[in-house]
């Protein structure tokens, strides 16, 4: 089998690229030529560098490839203009994928990781409801936004190319570095939290997500949309106890703050982040995401018809995500 894996050098693209290896699939991953490398050593990885700027370039550079698979893991979650998110995530999909249709590539399943913020806060007024795949996606972030154009030209190509789409909710593990700012917080004795009213957050480990990757490439329909976490709800404030334990429960003030707070920062964030041109994880859209109070969502379906098991819960996944952050010197 021979797949193409882009978005390659991110944390979940490095995890994809291992566990292809290791079914002994010969590897192509599609990097940027400023892409790091540090979790792409393997010898046995063939790199192709990907314009996902320019569809012409992509047909000349995937020209006589011919891949079996391709999972699309390439995309920005921080922009400093929101353009940029459907430079990135939409157009940069729909110029792979016409690529791939000019070329008439005999790909047998592309699949595409979207994300759960594709359905925004749909049930905030009536809270703690699951979202099902017969909801009305409503995004409340420029990021979602984007992710849910790609979906609906996804959808218009479903004919010509065999595309399933995953949902993931909020992706964590070694090599993750939103998540891992809670955890180096806490290391510093400070954990904070926005918002008074009840949140119910969902998760799913790095590497149960890249199981479902490769169960949507063996047993996904072509044209179905599937939501993923580990299948469990928790509450605000587990994921700081889980990482507060791991570290060896240090001393740490919290801090519990109105939402109108997080909006002051996050402002004011995103305001610095366009005036030193370097992005910043506190932002509008981060604003939207922290505030939203319901994360749940249904996964039955990927259950069902990928026999998707999710080993990881988050009590396990913090545990091997913190040893891992500890190991390598990111918390000192």
């Amino acid at each position: 089998m021979k797949i193409l894996i882009t978005g390659a050098s991110g944390f979940i693209g490095s995890f994809i690229v291992e566990e292809a290896l290791y079914r002994g699939w010969e590897t192509w991953a599609g990097v940027r030529p400023s892409s790091s490398r540090r979790y792409l050593q393997d010898k046995r990885i063939n790199f192709v560098n990907l314009n996902l700027d320019s569809e012409e370039e992509l047909v000349e550079t995937l020209r006589g490839k011919d891949f079996d698979y391709v999972v699309h893991a390439a995309g920005a979650t921080k922009c400093l203009h929101q353009q940029d998110f459907f430079r990135i995530n939409t157009e940069g999909t729909k110029h792979l994928v016409n690529a791939l249709l000019k070329l008439q590539m005999p790909v047998r399943k592309f699949v595409y990781l979207s994300s759960l913020s594709v359905f925004g806060a749909i049930h905030e007024q009536q809270p703690y409801v699951e979202i099902t795949e017969t909801d009305m996606p409503q995004p409340n972030t420029a990021y979602g936004r984007s992710k849910l154009a790609s979906e609906q030209f996804l959808d218009s190509v479903k004919d010509r190319l065999p595309v399933v789409i995953l949902r993931p909710t909020g992706v964590y593990g070694p090599r993750e570095r939103d998540y891992f700012l809670l955890a180096q917080s806490i290391s510093r004795h400070m954990d904070f939290a926005a918002g008074f009213k009840r949140q119910d957050i969902t998760f799913i480990f790095v590497r149960d997500l890249v199981d479902a990757a490769f169960l949507a490439l063996e047993k996904g329909e072509a044209g179905r949309k599937y939501f993923l976490s580990d299948g469990k709800v928790y509450s605000s404030r587990t994921f700081s106890n889980l990482c507060w334990k791991e570290l060896g429960q240090p001393w740490m003030i919290r801090f519990r703050a109105p939402l109108w707070i997080l909006r002051v920062i996050t402002f004011f964030g995103e305001y610095w982040g366009r005036m030193t041109g370097r992005m910043t994880a506190l932002n509008n859209d981060k604003y939207n995401i922290l505030k939203q109070r319901n994360w749940r969502c249904d996964i039955s379906a990927a259950r069902k018809e990928l026999g998707f098991n999710p080993l990881y819960d988050l009590p396990m996944g913090v545990n091997e995500t913190i040893d891992w952050y500890l190991e390598n010197e990111w918390l000192k």
